[in-house]
Order: C-alpha cells, then sequence, then structure tokens
C-alpha cells in the first residue's frame, strides 16, 4: 500500500470516527433533554427490587446511549446512599443490555440516508425557536451522524481488506482457539480502556466488519472484550470514594470479567448459535458476502455483531440475577467496611452527571436542599448551646465542623455546576443551575453568622461574661424568630414556592424591628452600668448577626420568587 493510500484510510476513518462519536453525543443529549424529566423517577423506581433495577438500568441506558454514564451515576448514587449495592448492581447489569441497543439502531439501513438526515435536523435544530422540537432535532442530527460516520469509516477502511499485509497482521488475532478468542478480547478491551468509550470501540469493529478487514468470529470477539474496557470509567470515579462506592464499581468490573472468562471458553459453540439467530431472522449468514455494483458487502455482519454483544449481556444478567446475594457478599469481603462515618460529596458525581444535565441539575438540587436541612441543624444546636448553663464542647464542635461541611459543598456545587452550565444545556436547566449557585451561596453565608454568634458566645463564656436573665431572653427571643424565618425559607425552596416573597417580606421586617429594640436594650443597660462596654458589644454583634441571616434567609426568597 502506498503511503498517499495510507494516509487517505487513515484521515477518512479517523474523520469517520469523529462523526461518529459527535453523532452519538448528539443523540444523547437530545434525548436526555426530551426523556430528561423522566429519567430521575426511572432510577428512583430502581429502589423497589432487583428486577425492576435491571430493567431502568437497561431503559436508562437506552435512552442516554452510554453504559459508561449509566455506571458512573450509580457509583455517585451509592456514595451518597441513594441506593444499596444490591440495587446498584442491578442498575449496572441493566445498563450492559442497554448499551447494546447502539449496534441495533446500526443495524438499520439507512446509510445512504445519512446526509440528508443531518441537513433536515440540522436546519430544524437551529431555527426552532423551542427547546422541545430543537432537542428533537438534535437526537435526529446525532442519529444521521453516526451513519454517516459508519460510513465514512467503512469506506476508509475497505482498501485494506485489499492488502495482505494488513489481512496478515489481522489474521494473527484470529479467534480459531481459545487463546486466540482471548488476544481478540483482550484487544477489545484494552482499545476500550484507552478511549474509555465502548461506543468508539464498536464503530471501529463494525466499521472494519463491514469493510471486510476482519471477519465475524474477530468482530463477536472484540465486542466481547468491549465489555471488560468500558468498567474503566466507573472505576476511575469511584477513587475516593466511599466505600459502597467502590462495591458497585467492583461489581461493574467482576459481572464483565466473569461474564467475557464463560462465553470465551465456550466461544465457538456461542457464535454458531448467533450465527443461526441471524440467519432465521435477517435471511443471511454474519460471514455472506453480497456482490453489489460488483463491489463486496456484508450485508449481515452488524446485526452478528449486534446479536453477539446482546445475547452475552442478557444470559449473563440472567446468571448473575441468581448470585446477587452472594455476589453482593463477596464484595463485602473485598472492600471491608472502614471505621468512621463517610461524607458524601457531590464531587464523585462530576464524571457522569456532567454528561447528564437532566439528572445532574437534580441531584444538585438535592446538594442544596441538604445545606438548608444543615442550616436548620445548625440553628436548633446553637440554640441548645446558648440555653445550656453547662458547656457542651462537643456540640460547639459539630457546630464548628457542620459550618466546614457547607464550605466545601458550596465550592463543590459552584463547579460541578460551573462545569454542567458550561455545555450545552436547555434554558431550563440553565436557570436552575443559576438558581442553585445563588441558594448554594446564601446557605454557606448563612451557616457562616451561625458560627459568628456561637464564637462570641464563647469568647464573652472565656472572659467570665454569661448571658443571663433579660439579655438571655432577647437574644433566645430573637435566635427563635429567626429560626422559624429560616425553616419558613427553606420549606419555600424545598417546594418551590414562589409566593413566600409576600410573606417574607413582613416578617423579615418584624424581625429587624426586633432586632433593633433589643440594641436599644442593651444600650440602656450600658449606659445604667448595668453590662460592661465589652459584653455590650458582644451581644450587639450577636444581634447584628441574627440580622445578617434574616438578610440573607430574604435574599433565598428573592431566589425563589425569581426576583434576584
Amino acid at each position: 500500500m502506498t503511503d498517499s493510500l495510507l494516509l487517505n484510510v487513515l484521515l477518512q476513518a479517523i474523520g469517520g470516527l469523529g462523526i461518529f462519536l459527535l453523532g452519538m453525543k448528539y443523540m444523547s443529549e437530545g434525548v436526555q433533554f426530551v426523556a430528561g424529566p423522566r429519567l430521575r423517577h426511572m432510577i428512583n423506581l430502581a429502589t423497589r427490587n432487583r428486577f425492576m433495577a435491571v430493567g431502568m438500568g437497561t431503559l436508562v441506558t437506552c435512552m442516554v446511549q452510554s453504559s459508561s454514564i449509566t455506571t458512573v451515576m450509580v457509583v455517585g448514587f451509592t456514595n451518597i446512599g441513594l441506593m444499596n449495592l444490591m440495587q446498584a448492581f442491578g442498575v449496572i447489569m441493566g445498563a450492559n443490555i442497554g448499551t447494546t441497543i447502539t449496534g441495533w439502531i446500526l443495524v438499520l439501513k439507512i446509510g445512504a440516508w445519512g446526509l440528508p438526515v443531518i441537513g433536515v435536523s440540522a436546519f430544524v435544530h437551529l431555527l426552532s425557536k423551542r427547546d422541545r422540537p430543537r432537542y428533537i432535532a438534535l437526537a435526529v442530527l446525532g442519529l444521521g451522524m453516526v451513519f454517516f460516520g459508519l460510513e465514512l469509516m467503512k469506506n476508509g477502511f475497505k482498501p485494506l481488506s485489499q492488502e495482505d499485509a494488513f489481512i496478515d497482521w489481522f489474521s494473527r488475532f484470529s479467534p480459531d482457539n481459545y487463546f486466540g478468542v482471548l488476544r481478540c478480547a483482550m484487544v477489545g478491551a484494552i482499545l476500550t480502556a484507552l478511549v474509555q468509550s465502548s461506543s468508539a470501540t464498536l464503530g471501529i469493529t463494525i466499521g472494519l466488519a463491514t469493510a471486510g478487514v476482519i471477519d465475524f468470529p474477530t468482530a463477536a470477539a472484540l465486542v466481547l472484550g468491549e465489555n471488560i474496557g468500558t468498567t474503566i470509567t466507573a472505576f476511575l470515579a469511584s477513587l475516593g470514594a466511599s466505600d459502597n462506592a467502590k462495591r458497585a464499581s467492583y461489581a461493574h468490573i467482576l459481572f464483565n470479567l466473569i461474564g467475557v472468562a464463560w462465553i470465551t471458553a465456550v466461544f465457538p459453540i456461542y457464535i454458531n448459535i448467533v450465527t443461526g439467530f441471524v440467519t432465521n431472522f435477517q435471511g443471511g449468514d454474519p460471514n455472506s458476502v453480497v456482490l453489489v455494483d460488483g463491489v463486496e458487502t456484508f450485508p449481515y455482519i452488524t446485526a452478528g455483531i449486534a446479536a453477539t454483544h446482546t445475547g452475552f449481556n442478557i444470559v449473563n444478567v440472567l446468571i448473575f440475577l441468581a448470585l446477587m446475594k452472594p455476589m453482593v457478599a463477596l464484595l463485602n469481603r473485598i472492600v471491608p467496611e472502614r471505621a468512621g462515618v463517610e461524607a458524601p460529596h457531590l464531587t464523585y458525581f462530576e464524571t457522569g452527571l456532567v454528561e447528564t444535565p437532566s439528572l445532574g441539575i437534580q441531584q444538585s438540587k438535592k446538594e442544596v436542599l441538604f445545606m438548608a436541612e444543615s442550616s436548620t441543624t445548625m440553628m436548633d444546636d446553637l440554640k441548645l448551646v446558648l440555653e445550656s448553663s453547662e458547656v457542651d464542647t462537643e456540640l460547639e464542635q459539630k457546630i464548628f465542623q457542620r459550618e466546614d461541611v457547607l464550605d466545601v459543598t458550596q465550592k463543590e456545587i459552584n463547579e460541578f455546576l460551573g462545569s454542567l452550565l458550561a455545555g450545552s444545556v436547555s434554558h431550563e436547566v440553565m436557570n436552575e443551575g443559576k438558581m442553585q449557585i445563588r441558594l448554594a451561596d446564601e446557605y454557606e453565608s448563612v451557616s457562616d453568622y451561625i458560627v459568628t454568634i456561637l464564637k462570641l458566645t464563647i469568647k464573652l463564656r472565656k472572659d467570665d461574661h454569661t448571658l443571663s436573665g433579660t439579655q438571655l431572653e432577647e437574644i433566645l427571643d430573637l435566635h427563635n424568630n429567626v429560626a422559624s424565618y429560616v425553616d419558613m425559607l427553606n420549606e419555600a425552596v424545598q417546594k418551590n414556592l414562589p409566593e413566600v416573597i409576600v410573606k417574607a417580606r413582613s416578617q423579615g421586617d418584624s424581625i429587624t424591628y426586633l432586632m433593633k429594640k433589643y440594641r436599644s436594650n442593651h444600650l440602656e443597660r450600658l449606659s445604667d452600668q448595668k453590662v460592661t462596654p465589652f459584653e455590650s458589644l458582644a451581644i450587639a454583634d450577636i444581634l447584628n448577626s441574627y440580622r445578617r441571616i434574616k438578610d440573607h434567609a430574604f435574599n433565598i426568597a428573592e431566589v425563589v420568587a425569581g426576583e434576584k
């Protein structure tokens, strides 16, 4: 083969692969937007039983067009305790079935219509003013790009089928014996792990097979190996995560490793079964050659590859459904429980959920609600500190630690949503993301002022000043009013009640009046020399901190009402 011809093959194959992968991305984004509100509900259904978990894992993966996205989501949900290991295992198994939909999409014989589909859908996507038809067009555009990219790869690889040197090289990986099957599977696994996309390796495999460069058994063995390579993404997402998240990642690895181990042992039998299936339902053997205008084509090999992929995963799931309990026990032994309580972190979801905005924005909302709940807990704990005549160091440290957690949570929400909103998202997701960033900032500020009040209280105590009598009654009264105010706005955030702004204004004004009244009382006591200047200054700062908590809580009301 001449250098110019080799360069032409390389460029066309790379270009086709790039268009193919971009098409997969567009198709995924379009479907996610249209089905987005249902995806979260579907994931929640997985908590019912193992069969429902498998079904939901299959369906969600068919929609998002990526088992990697689904498994990373599962690792994330397991990390925060939204799923237990049994449910996560079921969703992961379903994801392996769902990812095989890509092969069946490619079985559709619309390659020649790739460009017209791209053209029409591109115009609709660019000219449409409404989100829904625009994203439906994006999904169709992606579908057209998938077929056009595959057509380019097939045409690019075609000259290789006439080159003896390439045929001889590929023959080294022929699955004519057990070790040959393992070599092919290993090549598929390594290539998928390197590019972190089973869709990419599937596209290359089908491109080589339909061009006649590799035969059906070799393509089938490569696809089996891709099941192992795709586990790398979830494994990377589990690094630094909780014990249960690690177990979910290892469940994915073990599921595919054990599955490939047994299928390679019966590979010749399995290939004969798949060949018979394709012959009966497609009317031709996967290795059948058909001359079209004098050109050799392999019209049934894509169906053979798709059937190989789907059949393997379905049988593997059926086997593991019966073995889920002992597998979970094994995973618990592989990753024993660590001592201490593990704090959940949003960062662990970034890899998968940034690629699924409709689910990502829901997950970040849960983190915002966690901040809201934490602010209520901190106010309750602070009240106990103020009321107690005894020093409770453990409770004080709990407030400080919770404030540290909220600092980290706010930072992670900002980073996560910054990455998510930088991509192609709908107006609805964009607006929701901006609102969550503002809410996280306000809640973090509320926690700062709660800690400020605690520090001032501790400082008074260390200097032998204690709040008692009228002073304590006034501060506790203000505390109760502010705590009730924060609770009201937390409920508005949770239930999305924009009308809360009216009540927030009136109650906020009442709290401001109360704060000024109590500050005036303290100034009178200072002038009457009933309190020391230091004590009065500290109490004034405490009162001002409560006013600042109220101000940030009112900002939350404005955000919910869409006024900020």
